[in-house]
């Protein structure tokens, strides 16, 4: 599931306050949103990913969008507050 981008021209307001989802219902455990954000993402003992701490680092929002973008099963999400 594609982010919530926040504003018309698809970026996030560095002030936002943004939480990334994995849906872990859908997730398959392929681990390339680790690969590719590894300060947001880590797989758990089941060997399913979660999200690592409560809300994403600015510098982060980017990785958090490609992974995204390339979860084959769109298990990620994310939403700006």
């Amino acid at each position: 599931m594609a982010p919530d981008r926040g504003d018309a021209t698809g970026r996030i307001p560095k002030e936002a306050i943004v939480k990334a989802v994995v849906d872990r219902d859908l997730c398959i455990g392929c681990s390339l949103c680790v690969d590719t954000c590894p300060e947001v993402f880590a797989m758990g003992d089941d060997n399913l990913a979660y999200t690592i701490g409560e809300s994403v680092p600015p510098d982060q929002y980017d990785c958090v969008q490609e992974a995204a973008e390339i979860c084959p099963v769109e298990a990620i999400s994310s939403v700006a507050e």
